[in-house]
């Protein structure tokens, strides 16, 4: 198993709890060293690595920088790509067991209707195929498809290519289980806690999203960093 992760975090300037509560749970459950990184936007155009125009009907700032993950951790080893609307509850080396080094990337193959036409703070609902089968990815970057998606793909793609991971042959698509991206509201309350919960409609850090499942959850990891960050600052 690999020695060390990383893992790029979705950065949106609109909700930094949301990434300061899921780098807080991938820390704190993670059994070896890990590398967990924002992925913000500005910092990618500063470095002109992303220059597409800003796109003002995007959900979020990283729908689509999370494809250049792969080409920014620079090593041939594999790297987690996840939104900034997860928690972990378990340990995500846990991934990489039974991993498949022929294949090029690892993601969750839902395929449901969103149950909400609005979610976050008033974004529409979109639909369309493989919807967020790329909201976790497992990158093989040792893989010549990965490898070969540069800056110049990610920044003239269509982003319909990009998310439906049509720059990767399907037989190079590996499968993980629902634990790995479990879409709170669009599938039944687990009997058994995921170990990767997606807030994908919402979470309890919007005022309108306090009732979902697992918020007890998330409002516990939050306590935990607030505290954590309190620690820091004393010190």
């Amino acid at each position: 198993m690999q020695d060390k992760l990383k893992v790029y975090v979705g950065y949106d300037s609109r909700e930094d709890i949301a990434w300061q509560v899921c780098q807080h749970s991938i820390k704190r459950h993670a059994s070896k060293e890990i590398e967990v990184y924002p992925l913000k936007q500005p910092s990618l155009r500063e470095l002109g690595l992303y220059t597409r125009p800003l796109d003002q009907s995007a959900t979020t700032e990283f729908s689509l920088t999370r494809f250049l993950v792969p080409y920014i951790a620079a090593h041939d080893g594999w790297t987690v790509f996840c939104d900034c609307d997860f928690l972990y509850t378990d340990d995500i080396y846990k991934v990489l067991e039974g991993i498949d080094p022929s294949k090029a990337v690892y993601v969750v193959q839902h395929d449901y209707v969103p149950a909400n036409s609005i979610k976050m703070d008033g974004k529409a609902q979109t639909t369309y195929p493989r919807k967020n089968w790329s909201s976790f990815i497992l990158f093989n970057n040792a893989h010549p498809a990965v490898k070969a998606l540069t800056p110049e793909v990610v920044n003239t793609a269509t982003p319909g290519f990009l998310h439906r991971l049509q720059w990767v042959d399907d037989k190079d698509i590996g499968e993980l289980s629902l634990t790995w991206n479990f879409l709170e509201g669009e599938y039944p309350k687990a009997e058994k806690i995921p170990i990767v919960i997606h807030y994908t409609n919402g979470g309890p850090w919007f005022e309108n999203w306090q009732n979902v499942d697992y918020a007890d959850l998330w409002v516990a990891e939050k306590a935990l960093y607030e505290a954590s960050a309190r620690t820091m600052e004393a010190a």
